[in-house]
């Protein structure tokens, strides 16, 4: 599998025999007709039909590789800056050049541009919803394959720095792998330590501590739900490491599946504990959705507010309670909603979420500097 070179994803250094490979047939077949018969020069615009922040680095990187392989000149009107909100339809870039050297690469720089810009606002709304809240994205097991991680990691950037921009949010800290924690201004991904480790070490105050032994200089973060006592094993590791848990350096993170409740709680207790910490949280209108993130199984607004009074009460005020599981947009929202104590989030499905709204679409708007576009797409026209 070839590597990431620079920070571009490996499509970026595709020969042209790779091109032809990957590119949808008609378009190497149109290429193999405009050798025969003739270039010209054409202009695309390229849009969504969705709502999407602009994160075209990657599209615009590998464009200009394949440019200087093939000795032409590829001219790029970028419509927006990198982080700007762009509406359904409107266009995002005009390409312009050889139709002969742009017919065969449409396929892929879409691919370059669609997936990031859907992840981009993705990303931006959730740092919005929760802006004292940081952010680490957890996607990279979730995309299909490290062309689509890289993709990911570039948008949750370019949304996190947005939401800054806009919102004094926190925003996306970091996220999982190496590879693209350049993205995040950092060299490594970040996170301490699987479900997986915890079954190995037997439990979870015994795998806290083998991490620990094994990268002592390291903030520990721990998983809380393997065995189902969230809060009786966050103490005992609060307890085992007082010092970490002084100096702020002690995270717990609750991952409860929605199977249950978390430890302590059922149905009554969850509407006794937002109660207490947020008296009209219940008293508005609630989807099904929204009422389950307040007080339902897994990680409600109630458990979070459970897991912090059960550490405040037992002296360890400085832990931070990391919290992830099922965390988009809606879940964000109720959790700002009621201000619940999440130190950190931690996101991986939701990025690359709603997959069939990441299609980038391109149409050439002009054959030699003449305006034409098939009927219906005039809005595509470049505007004087």
């Amino acid at each position: 599998m070839s590597e990431a070179v620079n920070g571009l994803p490996p499509s970026s250094k595709l020969r042209d025999d790779q091109i032809g490979r990957l590119t949808d047939k008609y378009f190497w077949r149109t290429k193999e007709t405009v050798g025969r018969f003739g270039d010209r020069r054409v202009t695309y615009a390229v849009f969504m039909r969705r709502p999407v922040l602009f994160t075209p680095r990657l599209m615009v990187d590998w464009l200009q590789g394949v440019a200087r392989e093939r000795g032409v000149e590829f001219d790029l009107k970028l419509c927006f800056e990198e982080g700007d909100r762009v509406g359904g339809g409107e266009p995002l870039v005009y390409i312009s050049g050889s139709f002969y050297h742009l017919v065969d690469l449409e396929t892929l720089y879409l691919q370059l541009l669609g997936a990031p810009c859907v992840a981009a606002y993705n990303a931006y709304v959730m740092c919005c919803d929760l802006p004292k809240t940081a952010f680490i994205a957890f996607d990279a097991r979730h995309c299909a394959g490290s062309e689509m991680a890289e993709l990911m990691a570039y948008a949750a950037s370019v949304g996190s720095k947005a939401a800054q921009k806009h919102a004094g949010a926190v925003g996306f800290i970091g996220n999982a792998t190496d590879a693209t924690a350049h993205y995040f201004g950092a060299d490594k991904g970040l996170g301490t330590m699987p479900h997986a480790l915890i079954g190995y070490a037997g439990s979870t105050l015994r795998a806290a501590e083998m991490f620990h032994e094994t990268f002592p200089e390291e903030n520990l973060t721990v998983l809380i739900d393997y065995y189902g006592q969230e809060v009786s094993d966050s103490l005992a590791v609060c307890r085992r490491f007082p010092e970490l848990a002084a100096a702020g350096r002690l995270s717990v993170r609750v991952d409860t599946h929605g199977g249950r409740f978390v430890e302590g709680l059922d149905t009554q207790a969850s509407y006794e504990v937002l109660e207490r910490h947020s008296p009209m949280a219940v008293k508005q209108y609630r989807t099904e959705h929204e009422l389950k993130c307040l007080v339902g199984t897994g990680v409600s607004a109630a458990s979070i507010f459970h897991l912090r009074e059960r550490l405040d009460a037992a002296g360890f005020n400085r832990v931070k309670i990391v919290a992830s599981s099922g965390f988009g947009t809606t879940k964000c929202e109720v959790m700002a909603s009621v201000s619940a104590p999440i130190d950190v989030v931690g996101t991986g499905s939701y990025l690359p979420e709603n997959w069939a709204e990441t299609y980038a679409t391109a149409d050439i708007v002009a054959y030699d500097d003449e305006p034409v576009v098939k009927v219906g797409r005039e809005f595509l026209l470049e505007r004087s």
